[in-house]
């Protein structure tokens, strides 16, 4: 069965960066698009950052734009979510999706920013 688990999250200063990792299984892989969002409390679950296929990221949230690259490994299966200049109001949990027929979702890695 499809499984996405992700890793890397952390307790950051601000300023500061995170790499988010998330290793995939029970699907094709390299020929689906991937995502990363994310849900601070109290909020609704929002996209951070869509990445095709083949490696072109498709779209970054406004608020993550010169921030946050996403990216992918197709030969380990592995998307991944380099975060530099990170903020407090970056604070959610972060989590991988890919959408096969229906969305499914990793378990999340929680990203706190905070001095």
């Amino acid at each position: 069965q499809v499984q996405l688990v992700e890793s890397g999250g952390g307790l950051v200063q601000p300023g500061g960066s995170l790499r988010l990792s998330c290793a995939a299984s029970g699907f094709i892989f390299s020929i689906n698009a991937m995502g990363w969002y994310r849900q601070a409390p109290g909020k609704q679950r929002e996209l951070v950052a869509g990445i095709s296929s083949i490696g072109i990221p498709t779209n970054y949230a406004d608020s993550v734009k010169g921030r946050f690259t996403i990216s992918r490994d197709n030969a380990k299966n592995t998307v991944y979510l380099q975060m530099n200049s990170l903020k407090p109001e970056d604070t959610a949990v972060y989590y991988c999706n890919v959408r096969i027929r229906s969305d499914y979702w990793g378990q999340g890695t929680q990203v706190t920013v905070s001095s």
